[in-house]
Formats: C-alpha cells, structure tokens, sequence
C-alpha cells in the first residue's frame, strides 16, 4: 500500500474540487465484510492524471462518468483517474473487511451476551478501509452516508440519522468535513438522550455496559452542556452542526476521537467499578478535548499533516481550562492533574531523540506514515504547555479575540500554522511571530534555577537560563514558620531572561520555587537551600499545585540522574502518606512503582522500592479507614496490589471479596489482585478460568489474558508468546493485555531467552497488521524490563540494520532511548 505524500496531496489538491459524497455501506452481509458503494462528484480544474484511494477485500467496480473502469487496474490502494476539465462523477462498488485493530470499520462481539457492534475510525489514511475517497484533510467535502444494518440495530452517524421505510437508515447531509471525520457506529446501542440549546444531545455505550451508563449519566451529560455553554462564551461561531452525540465504543486506540457530531470514546470511561474523582475528571477532560474539536480541527482543519499541533495541542488546552472553568464544582482544578501527570509526557517525548518541534517544518511531515508519529506528548501536552504560556504572555482576551479571527477567516476550510499566527496578531501589538519561532520551532526543554545573592534583609533573584526561550513565569517566595510550615511570602512575576535581578526585601527565603502555578513549560532546578526545604518539607508547602510543581522538579531530577532514585523514594515516603491532592498521590506513586521499581533501581534494590512503596499504601490505608476519602483509600490499595512481593495478603481480600475496612472488590481490583498473584506464582489456570466465569465480559476476558501471560510458566509464556507473534487471531485489546502480563521483572530468568526474539517477531507483525498494532507491540509488548547493556546493544543493532514500519520504528527508538536513560540513572 502506498501512503500519500505532502506533494502528491498538493498536486491533487490544485486539481480536484470534491463537492459530495454519497456513501451507501451494506452492514448485514456477515461477520468478516461488508458492502460499500460510494459516488463521488467533483470537479477538475483541468484535464490531468490523478487517483481515488481504496483498501478493499474486493472491488466489484468503479465508474467514471458512466464508463466502466478496470478493477484490474487498482495498484495496492490505488485507483488510477483520467479526468478531462470539467464536472465528474466516480462510482466505486466493493466487499470491505472488518477490522479487529480499531482501524476502519471495527467489529466487536461482547462475549457478555454475544451482541455485535461496529465503528468506524478514519482518521488519517483509514477511510480508503471503509469506501471510495479522495483522501487528504483540504478536500473537504459535503457526505450523504446510508446505511443497511440488522433490524435491531440503531445507527448513529455524523448528522441526525432515520430510519427509512425500507428500513435503511440515512444520515443527514453534513457540512463541508475531510474525510477522516466521517463517523458511522451501529449496532443495538443503549442510549440515553436529552436536548440542550435546541440540539438533540445522545450518549450511547453496548447494551451490557447499560446500567453502568445510567449511573453516570446525569454527570456526563451536565459536563457536556457545562462546556457547550462554556465555549459558546468564548467563540463567536457557533457550534456548526446539528446535533452532539458521544458513543462508549469497544476497544478503541485513542481515548477518543473528534468526529462532528459524533464523538467516539473509548468505553473504558463507561466506568463498571469504582474510580476516584481525578479518573471522572480525565473524563470530563476528554469531554472538553474533543468537543473543542468542533471548532478546532472541524471547522477549521489543518491543511497537512505537519500541523497536526494546531488541532491536538489547542483542544488540550481547552480541555483542562474549560472544564476548570465550568465544572468546578465537580472538578476544583484540573491543571494539578495535568502538571503531575500529563505534563511529564511532554517532558519526556521532549527529551529523546525522536524529539521535534511543535510546529514541525513541512518537509520534516512529508507523507501520512511521518505525520502518524506526531501523535505525541509534544503535539498533546508539550503544545498546550506552549499555549497556556501563550496567554499567559498575550492575557487570554486577545487570545481569545485572535481565535475568533481565525474561525471566521477559515471556517468550513482549512489553516495553516502561518494562518493562525497572522490572526493573533492581528488581535494583538506584541510580536506573536517571534514567538512562534520561538516557542513552536524549536526542540527541546528549558531549565530554570533561581540564584540568590545578598545577606541580612536585602536579597536579589537571578534566573539562570538554560535554553532560549523566553518565560513569564510566577515565582513563589515562601518562608518557614515555627511550626514548620511554609508560608507564602509573595508571589512575584517575572520575565526570563530578566533585565535586571529581582529585589527582595526581608530574610533569605526557606523556599523559592520558579513556575510557582505551572503557567510555562520548563524543567526546575533549586538552588541549595530550596533543595534542603523542597526535600524535607514538601508536605508543608501550602498550594497543592505548588507541591505538583516541585514533585514534577523532583521527578526530572530523577531522570537526570541529579538525584538518586532511592532519595526521591525517602521523599515519597516521607510526605506522600500526609498529602491531600489525589492527584499528586497517584502521580508520585505512579513514578516510583513504574519507573523506579521497575527500572531505575538494581535489581537487587528493587524489593527495598516496593516495600516503600507498600509502606505508603499501608500508610494511607490506615489514614483512609474512616471513609472520607475513598478515592485516596482505593488508590492505596491499588498500589499495595501493584507492589506485593509477599502473596498472602492480596489473596485474602480475594478469598474475602472486601479489604479489610473496605472496599469491597469490584471486578477491576479482582483482576488486578489476580494479576499479581500470577506473577508471584500464587494462583494458577484453574482459578484464572474461574474468575473468567465469574466475570464473563470483555474486561474479564482482557483480565484473564493478561493473568495467563504473567503465569510464571514456561508453558504459559510460550502460549501467550505464540498468541501475540505467531497467529494475528487477538484484538487490538486482547494482544494489548497479553503483552502487559507477558515481561515481569520478577521472572526475568524465565523470559530472558524471550527478548531476543521481540524484534523479529515485532517487526514481521508490524508487516502484517499495519501501524495500530505495530505501535501496540512497541509500547507492550517491548521488554521493558531488561535494563542491561546487552538488550540495549541488541535493539540498536535491529534498529540500524532492520527495516520496519516507520509506527514501529518510532517506538523503538523511544524505548531505547528510555532503556539508556535507565542504565545512566542506575549508574549514578
């Protein structure tokens, strides 16, 4: 198959005017295909040679103007087009596959009571799956979509669908939208629907996920109105489509996606055992995201791939500030969770060598395959970092006032980066070009350190740089009262670089801590005795987004190797058991249990790491026992599980189906509980199949798969070994949870002769099953646990001298990049 190149879209692009689409899909005709039939009509601006893409299992026929066209003559996914100047109409006929990677149209059978369900999912170069497209987001187009499904089915599309006479079921016409937007979900939905602001608003999950639905309903629904009302405050146009429909589908990729009018989500966030409040407000986060999106990405749409940024890292922003600002009533503040967790990602992809700028240039995106790898913590978190420093800078009315510019000027089309920049900066005096050169074009992560100089009450501040960008930033002045607390002496701003030191009147401060409210993107350092405070009064400092702001300090100087793994833990331990932020104690636990123990301490001193991380547990378990903060209490004891190097606790909450003082185990902490009894080699096939029984749904089936991966068996690691490499039978979930139990580092003797085989493997699979799953076994199935110099050898000896896709590739690099940095932070 070929994948489209940049000049090959613009070629086409300056050729073809695409007027319409009408899409007929045909969703009776068995399990493995079905019939798709589009006519497209269009326009050539002068005689010339071009094509229609298309994936299909068959093509019956294809028509151009009436005149037949050989089937033959399609080449991998295209079929090539002779076009005189002037009006046009292509007709395509053929059998489709259905997918079982979340890719094109998706079809799932829910092993709780064996109903069947199918989605689609385009983006990008996934519309060639499903019918006949001209397919590159600038030319956008206006679709008809009908479609023929089982009586008992409902079919959810872009525009408000009916149910015709003969019983098919046709969509309404959207507006003009690119192809990777269109959006069909059928099968017997349950739904709950209202109206809000004269639109018929639906949320829609699988029939057994029902009761689950109902019970958040009223909440996902308020947050949805909550930020439709929000964002008709911010922008000018309105919402530009006829109704807002979010369908919970079955094993998505993404979190979700922005298809107008009907977001998909994953169906995870259909919650069927409890969650704590930060896991409702990353809902409510994704709610905001994709519903930005309208505007964002939908109504204005990126011209190519290279500016991917313009959609993803704005409907970031959006998303934490729009629900911190219309749901805070549910949702105190959203930034905390987004600087402890999300933001680290940004760090991270920031700092490997697959890093690139927000804005990468045109040539570096130069066809679909490079575009795919953007999809990144650079393009998510890094670029809404970048944005939130950008109101900061600008005052969020002219930025505000830049965006309405920019849905005016290009709505129903599509925008460049320079587009959006000129339309800032016609709402503004300061020079936003500068600083998009600044901030989007370049690489990398700055680093502050304050530095003090004076004596008695008279000190100055200094900013040391490391980088070139410019920051306003908030800074923190705090003092230490007698009873040990830090208290905040003065939050004072600033400019980096400065033009003069900053004057501070008073003792030299306990604490001084750049970025205080986390409003640019920067790595922190201390300067000495900051350090000292940061360290042993964490706890004490006031603002919890204070404290996430030096937690995410501590963590990169974990990672830099400028502290040693075991003092970030004698922190944690000190000052994680007293913390109030949920946010922060799942982020912090999450660091230590998944970074540190697993990978940044010896082997040797991993026992030591989970026993502190056990101790925190224990901890909070007993701070917890009154019940007033469940959601701290069932964090507690997910980590307890998580690090369990002894059986007989876990097994007998299993046994007892309650922890002591609760809670009672859901199915979500059964299997968890089960997962790591399996890799301490405390439970066996037999009880795995019987909690399968006990919980026959999709989730269950991924619980048992990964339980059996992480049997610690050499009979049990060759099965799920062959069930992820040598047969492509799993689901894109079901080879995910394999992979997760398949490498444990307590059974690193067992699965050693495993790891030279990953990259071959990985790489004939990536061949065979295409990008979603390559990018699956690079984050999965990868072993992540062998931090040695050999398994680092190996992989760059397979990444230099064997071809692979390039989704794969990418996470390769990723991963070793990762591995290196283990090996350095382990060296000290």
């Amino acid at each position: 198959m070929s994948v489209l190149t940049r000049d090959e879209a613009q070629t086409r692009a300056q050729l073809l005017d695409v007027h319409r689409y009408l899409v007929d899909l045909d969703l009776t005709t068995g399990d493995e295909t079905f019939e798709s039939t589009s006519t497209v009509r269009f326009t050539a601006r002068a005689a010339g040679d071009t094509f229609v893409e298309l994936k299909p299992a068959t093509l019956h026929s294809a028509t151009l103007d009436g005149a037949p066209l050989d089937p033959a003559a399609l080449d991998g996914n295209r079929l090539p087009l002779s076009l005189t100047e002037g009006e046009h109409e292509l007709r395509v006929t053929a059998t489709m596959r259905y997918s079982r990677t979340g890719e094109g149209m998706h079809r799932f059978t829910d092993p709780t009571d064996g109903e069947s369900y199918v989605y689609t999912q385009l983006f990008m170069e996934d519309v060639q799956r499903v019918f006949a497209a001209f397919d590159q987001p600038d030319l956008k187009a206006v679709f008809e979509v009908a479609v023929t499904a089982p009586d008992d089915w409902t079919v959810l599309a872009n525009g408000i669908t009916e149910r015709q006479p003969d019983g098919t079921w046709k969509a309404a016409p959207t507006p003009l939208l690119s192809t990777y937007f269109v959006c069909v979900a059928a099968g017997p939905w349950h739904s709950v629907r209202t109206e809000h602001a004269g639109l018929p608003f639906g949320i829609h999950c699988r029939r057994s996920l029902a009761p689950h639905l109902d019970a958040d309903a009223d909440e996902i629904l308020a947050v949805t109105k909550a930020c439709y009302d929000r964002y008709h405050e911010k922008f000018d146009e309105p919402y530009p489509f006829d109704s807002y429909d979010q369908a919970f589908v079955p094993e998505f990729n993404a979190g979700a996606m922005e298809n107008p009018g009907l977001v998909t989500f994953r169906d995870e966030f259909v919650f069927r055992s409890a969650v704590t409040v930060t896991e409702r407000q990353t809902r409510a986060m994704v709610i905001a995201h994709e519903m930005a999106h309208m505007w964002f990405g939908d109504l204005v749409t990126l011209r190519w791939w290279d500016d991917i940024w313009l959609n993803e890292s704005f409907a970031e922003y959006m998303g934490y500030q729009t629900v911190n600002e219309a749901c805070s009533d549910l949702f105190p503040d959203t930034w905390i969770d987004f600087g402890v967790t999300r933001k680290a990602w940004g760090y991270e992809a920031d700092q490997r060598p697959s890093t690139h700028p927000v804005a990468p240039d045109p040539e570096a995106v130069p066809d679909t395959a490079s575009a795919l790898l953007n999809f990144d913590g650079i393009s998510y978190a890094k670029g809404a970092s970048a944005l939130r420093q950008l109101v900061t800078w600008l005052g969020e009315k002219d930025f505000l006032a830049g965006i309405n510019i920019h849905f005016k000027r290009h709505k129903f089309g599509n925008a460049t980066l320079a587009d959006f920049i000129d339309n800032l900066a016609a709402a503004t005096d300061r020079d936003v070009h500068g600083w998009a050169e600044q901030w989007l074009r370049t690489t990398g992560v700055d680093t502050l350190t304050p530095r003090l100089d004076g004596e008695g009450l008279h000190w100055n501040l200094t900013v040391d740089r490391a980088g070139t960008r410019p920051h306003r930033i908030s800074v923190g002045v705090y003092d230490r009262d007698p009873s040990g607390d830090l208290v905040l002496r003065e939050h004072r701003e600033l400019d980096v670089p400065q033009d003069a030191p900053a004057a501070l009147t008073g003792p030299r401060p306990a604490l001084v801590v750049l970025n205080d409210g986390d409003l640019t993107y920067t790595k922190l350092r201390f300067d000495e005795v900051s350090a000292e405070s940061a360290l042993r009064g964490l706890s004490r400092v006031p603002d919890p987004l204070t404290r996430a702001v030096v937690w995410n300090a501590l963590r990169d100087q974990v990672r830099d190797g400028d502290l040693a793994p075991a003092d970030h833990l004698a922190v944690a331990g000190a000052h994680l058991a007293e913390e109030t932020e949920l946010a922060l104690v799942q982020g912090v636990l999450a660091f230590a249990r998944h970074q540190i123990a697993d990978r940044y301490v010896p082997a040797d001193q991993r026992p030591a790491a989970l026993a502190t991380i056990s101790g925190i547990a224990r901890a909070l378990l007993r701070r917890t026992e009154d019940g007033e903060a469940p959601g701290l209490r069932l964090t507690a004891v997910r980590a307890f599980v998580d690090s369990a190097t002894t059986p007989d606790k876990i097994a007998s909450w299993l046994d007892e189906g309650t922890v002591h003082g609760g809670p009672e185990l859901d199915p979500e902490l059964r299997w968890r509980i089960l997962a790591r009894l399996a890799v301490l080699g405390a439970t066996d096939e037999a009880a795995i199949a019987a909690e399968l029984e006990r919980d026959p749904s999709a989730t269950g089936r991924e619980g048992a798969a990964r339980c059996r991966a992480a049997l610690p068996d050499p009979e049990a690691k060759a099965a799920a070994w062959s069930a992820l490499f040598d047969s492509d039978d799993l689901s894109n979930y079901l080879f995910t949870a394999t992979a997760q139990g398949f490498w444990q580092p307590e059974q690193a003797d067992l699965v050693s002769e495993y790891v030279p085989r990953f990259y071959e493997a990985a790489v004939a699979l990536g061949d065979r099953r295409g990008p979603a799953m390559a990018e699956a076994a690079g984050r999965y199935a990868f072993p992540a646990y062998a931090v040695d110099a050999d398994s680092l050898a190996l992989g760059e000896r397979h990444l230099a001298d064997t071809p692979m896709i390039p989704a794969l590739r990418r996470k390769l690099v990723d991963q070793l990049d990762d591995l290196r940095r283990a090996l350095k932070v382990r060296e000290g």
